[in-house]
């Protein structure tokens, strides 16, 4: 005992040392997740606003490329008076849609007419050859670029539209639309925010020291494709000091800044359209300090628990030597007693006491068995009952309307069709018959025989009975037996009982719905043959999926059902020697399936 206490007193602190790190592990994910949850719903915000801010600007190229005067002035790009016609329009258009700058190209890269003609920084002259967005415009094509300006050093995005007159392009018409005001709403938020080229450049963000920075390797190729292309004119491009790692699902990224550094959750979406990157970065500070201020708790409630656990512990082992210490001293005070003979009489009297009080308690157990006994019978008897009644109320609903329907048939003179409903109404009694002596024998012995039965017969005498619960929920079945005859080991009544009552359950489930379309199904899997009667309802509710089969369980308001009918079938079933369970339908509704044993021999009836 000693040593064990000493191996626990070792062991402690490793196992504290192990559940601390996993613990911790454990916290951080769960912060991690909500963060990323978090980061996630500010990023798609932010590619909203970008997407919005752009999409008010895309179709207007073309549309102004329309223009009469634009038109004319790329046929006569040297007619001056029509060029300060087009200067002046671009500029109240440009006011008007609060673009950064509006121009026209001719074919050779010329720009002949600016928004921003009479400005410090005109456009009119330079020329624009080298831009993708002008050599995808003059091919016929919309066109989409991200820059910053060679002649205003201004970041823009730019839409491009060829000028058409006719068949031919005679030049392109841009649209430079500014991003600044969205980055300006980025800066000094709960998150960092950056969009990033295909070359992994930053083009915009809320941080002004990452500007022009790379999150991905400067290579040759890259620093090529974006000196062709001059997209960010003379501005010098440097990698940006960081580390990537993954913890789990989460992508995580480490930005050094001088001798400290940084560590952020990342988020990404591609912007298909723009074709750049929109990155929100989550500081994983309060992440951390989160995830250890609750291990740290978690720590402490478990040193708490053991102090408390350590201290009943003394405190049982007290109890214990106390209770042997009396233990002792009685031993001793009975074998004085022993030695008495006076103290034998007495002793004799209480045995003799005791004897009278076991007698009596054995009278009154006798008493207590006999009301159980009673009591269980008045239950069986109350189950019994209203079992009989689940069982009847279908078969003579349409007793009922064969009934109905033969006195209008003999009032008309149709005494044949008269005569058939009424053999209908002989063979439903007969059924109530079947179904009152096998309720009846419903705890029959294990030893009861079972037969072969068609499921074909079976299911057209099923027919029979809900149709008229059918036609009430104007609901419809679709019978699908397979095309080969399926003969399963069973009763035939009782397993009549249970396609009524699932068929039944389904009705009541599609009624009042939209879709009322109820299909019934059997083929052979292996020496099973399996009935499936699925619907389109609301599927069983997980909370009750392990009640269903209780008896008197029912879903339906009072008056409406006894909560017998799966109780029964599920025993009927089982007694079969097969299974009846209940799903739920991934494209919504409730299956319930129906497990039989295979019989190949029709040579003789079922047992029943």
């Amino acid at each position: 005992m000693k040593y064990r206490l000493i191996f626990a007193v070792l062991l402690l602190p490793l196992a504290v040392a192990v559940l601390a790190w996993q613990g911790n592990a454990v916290a951080t994910r769960s912060y991690l997740d909500e963060a990323s949850a978090q980061a996630n719903t500010a990023l798609r915000l932010a590619v909203a606003a970008l997407d919005g801010h752009l999409n008010r600007y895309q179709a207007l190229p073309a549309l102004i490329a329309d223009h009469d005067d634009i038109k004319e002035l790329a046929t006569r790009p040297r007619d001056r008076r029509l060029r300060e016609s087009v200067n002046a329009y671009l500029k109240d258009i440009n006011g008007l849609l609060h673009s950064s700058d509006i121009y026209v190209i001719t074919p050779g890269g010329d720009t002949i007419a600016a928004s921003n003609y009479d400005g410090p920084t005109s456009f009119v002259g330079q020329n624009f050859s080298y831009r993708p967005y002008f050599q995808e415009a003059l091919q016929g094509r919309q066109s989409r670029f991200y820059a910053l300006g060679t002649t205003s050093l201004k970041r823009g995005y730019f839409f491009g539209a060829p000028i058409r007159v006719g068949e031919d392009i005679r030049g392109v018409i841009v649209f430079k639309v500014d991003v600044e005001s969205i980055e300006a709403s980025w800066q000094g938020g709960e998150y960092k925010i950056f969009v990033s080229d295909p070359e992994g450049i930053i083009f915009m963000t809320g941080t002004p020291e990452w500007l022009y920075t790379a999150i991905l390797p400067l290579t040759e190729e890259r620093r090529a494709q974006t000196v062709a292309s001059r997209r960010y004119a003379d501005a010098t491009v440097r990698p940006l000091p960081l580390t990537r790692h993954d913890s789990g699902d989460h992508h995580l990224m480490r930005i050094s800044s001088g001798q400290s550094g940084r560590e952020y959750l990342v988020v990404s979406q591609y912007m298909t359209d723009a074709d750049w990157t929109v990155n929100v970065l989550a500081d994983t500070a309060s992440v951390k300090t989160q995830a250890l201020t609750t291990t740290i708790a978690a720590l402490l409630l478990i040193c708490l628990a053991g102090l408390a656990a350590g201290i009943l512990w003394q405190r049982r082992a007290r109890l214990n030597e106390r209770i042997s210490m009396q233990a002792e001293a009685q031993a001793e005070l009975e074998r004085r007693v022993d030695e008495r003979t006076a103290d034998l009489a007495r002793v004799n009297a209480q045995i003799e006491e005791e004897i009278a009080e076991r007698r009596l308690t054995e009278q009154q157990l006798r008493r207590t068995q006999a009301d159980l006994i009673q009591a269980g019978k008045l239950a069986g008897l109350g189950q019994m009952s209203a079992a009989l009644s689940h069982e009847f109320n279908q078969p003579l609903a349409a007793a009922k309307t064969y009934a109905d329907s033969a006195t209008l048939l003999i009032e008309r003179g149709r005494t044949d069709e008269a005569s058939d409903n009424v053999r209908r109404i002989s063979g439903l009694v007969d059924r109530m018959a079947a179904i009152s002596r096998h309720l009846r024998n419903f705890a029959r012995k294990p030893n009861e025989k079972l037969g072969p039965v068609l499921i074909e017969d079976v299911v057209r005498d099923t027919m029979e009975i809900v149709t008229v619960r059918l036609k009430a929920a104007a609901a419809d079945i679709d019978i699908d037996l397979g095309p080969e005859p399926l003969v399963v080991r069973a009763g035939s009544v009782r397993l009549q009982q249970v396609l009524v009552n699932v068929i039944s359950n389904a009705a009541d489930a599609v009624e009042g719905l939209e879709d009322r379309h109820i299909r019934l199904r059997a083929w052979r899997d292996g020496d099973k043959v399996v009935l499936a009667v699925s619907d389109h309802g609301p599927g069983v509710p997980a909370a009750i999926a392990e009640r269903i089969f209780d008896p008197f369980f029912s879903t339906k308001g009072v008056g409406k059902g006894l909560g017998l009918g799966l109780s029964i079938s599920y025993n009927i079933v089982k007694d079969f020697g097969g299974s009846l369970v209940a799903t739920n339908l991934a494209e919504g509704g409730a299956e319930f399936r129906i497990e039989l044993p295979v019989a190949d021999d029709l040579g003789q009836e079922a047992a029943e």
